[in-house]
């Protein structure tokens, strides 16, 4: 298992594995991609890898998702884990949701749904290239 890990979180498993295949893909076994299906779950998961003393780098979570929502769930990860990059990842994300994360916290970038693979991967490497510097 790597030490450090990018964590994606959605309500939708097909969303999901394209996530985790991509990155993988691309990144190889450099960093461990972890996924979870619902905020309680990306939680779970980000304990674990402490746990673990893996250093979670990048998570990125889609917004529209049963019980909390995306932006609640990044700017609280925020407030614990200011370290963390963020990345949000919704076709349903209204400008309100952007604002209000851009008001209380640094979100490292705002992805559309259908994404498009090189562009996500493009934002993923700048957002690595903070635990470079």
């Amino acid at each position: 298992m790597a030490n450090s890990a990018i964590i994606c979180v959605d309500d939708e498993s097909v969303v999901l594995r394209s996530l985790r295949d991509q990155i993988s893909k691309y990144f190889g076994d450099q960093h461990t991609c972890e996924i979870a299906e619902s905020v309680e779950e990306a939680w779970e998961v980000i304990d674990e890898l402490k746990e673990d003393d893996v250093e979670i780098l990048i998570i990125i979570s889609d917004w529209l998702m049963p019980g909390t929502k995306g932006d609640e769930f990044l700017i609280e990860l925020n407030q614990k884990f200011p370290e963390i990059v963020t990345v949000l990842l919704s076709g349903q994300a209204d400008q309100s949701a952007v604002d209000r994360i851009h008001q209380n916290m640094k979100l490292h970038a705002y992805v559309s749904k259908p994404w498009n693979e090189e562009d996500l991967m493009d934002v993923i490497k700048t957002g690595l290239s903070a635990f470079q510097e």
